[in-house]
């Protein structure tokens, strides 16, 4: 069974792409902090946070 995000999708080939991908949310997530919702804040790092280690951290073709 794969997982919710699937560094090996040919989507996210490019490096840039997986980086993106990670770091929009984590953006994200400092801007809604900055206007006063921690709620989103953490929903937004969290989501962020699980992207970075799914395609960054382990990789494609880690699992």
């Amino acid at each position: 069974m794969k997982g919710f995000l699937d560094a090996n999708h040919p989507m996210f080939r490019r490096a840039w792409v997986r980086w993106l991908t990670a770091g929009v949310p984590l953006v994200w997530a400092g801007f809604e902090l900055w206007l006063g919702n921690p709620l989103w804040a953490v929903l937004f790092g969290a989501a962020g946070a699980y992207a970075f280690w799914v395609l960054i951290v382990k990789g494609p073709g880690q699992g």
